[in-house]
This record gives C-alpha cells, sequence and structure tokens, in this order.
C-alpha cells in the first residue's frame, strides 16, 4: 500500500485481471491462467506475476484453502480506477484536470448516458462548493 495508506496504481492489464477476479468473488492461479490468461494469450508466471503484483499493491486479498492460495479482490475495480484516474492527473497532467476537459469536449462521440453523467459530476461539484461557503 502506498504512504497514504491507500492501494497503489495499477495498469490497464492488471485492472483487466482486477475486473476478472472481482467477477468470480475469489480464484486459484490455475483458474485466472485458464479464464484470463489463456484467451489473453498469457503465460501462467505472467498471470502470477500480476496476481502477486496486485496483492502486494493492496488491491487483491490471498488465503490457502486446501494447499491452494485462492486471491479475492480487497478493493473495487471501480477504485482502483480512479486511483489510476487520480494517478495520471497528478502525474502526467501536473494536476490539472483542464487538460481531461478540453479532450472529453473534443471527443467526436460522448453517449447521452456518458454527458448526463458528466452533467450529474458537475452539479454534485457546484453543490459541494456552495456547501464550503
Amino acid at each position: 500500500m502506498s504512504s497514504q495508506g491507500r492501494p497503489k496504481s495499477i495498469g490497464d492489464r492488471e485492472l483487466a485481471l482486477l475486473q476478472f477476479v472481482s467477477g468470480r468473488g475469489d480464484v486459484t492461479v490455475a483458474e485466472a491462467v485458464e479464464g484470463f490468461g489463456g484467451p489473453s494469450g498469457l503465460a501462467r508466471s505472467t498471470v502470477l506475476t500480476m496476481m502477486e503484483r496486485l496483492r502486494r499493491k493492496g488491491h487483491l486479498g490471498r488465503r490457502q484453502v486446501d494447499g491452494v492460495y485462492r486471491y479475492a479482490p480487497r478493493t473495487a475495480p471501480s477504485a482502483a480506477v480512479r486511483q489510476a484516474v487520480h494517478s495520471f492527473v497528478e502525474r502526467t497532467l501536473g494536476g490539472s484536470i483542464a487538460p481531461f476537459v478540453a479532450y472529453l469536449s473534443e471527443r467526436p462521440r460522448l453517449s447521452a448516458e456518458e454527458i448526463a453523467e458528466l452533467e450529474a459530476l458537475v452539479a454534485r461539484l457546484e453543490r459541494a462548493r456552495k456547501a464550503k461557503r
């Protein structure tokens, strides 16, 4: 875990593996290799390395059941995505969300649902700002 007690940020492939594990509740390495690694063309050693990396970062936990480790999520994939976005904004964009908002405004296709979600987020931010006054 990071110095702030939050799990560390993860990459795209790690996030996909976390989503796979979360969708099943808990898995063995063999189950992850069969259901996630095989279709992705990943070797058993790669899947194991990724699972252990996710465990060290605080996203997966493991327990031994009948001599086999079972890995289970310790964080929701949505929390991992939020942390990854936070890390991206801080490291890549220098803490400014303006370039990200500009990217969204230039995207050729935003669905009605995505626009409604963005409008709801802006409304929530405005309410929070007014509440602080």
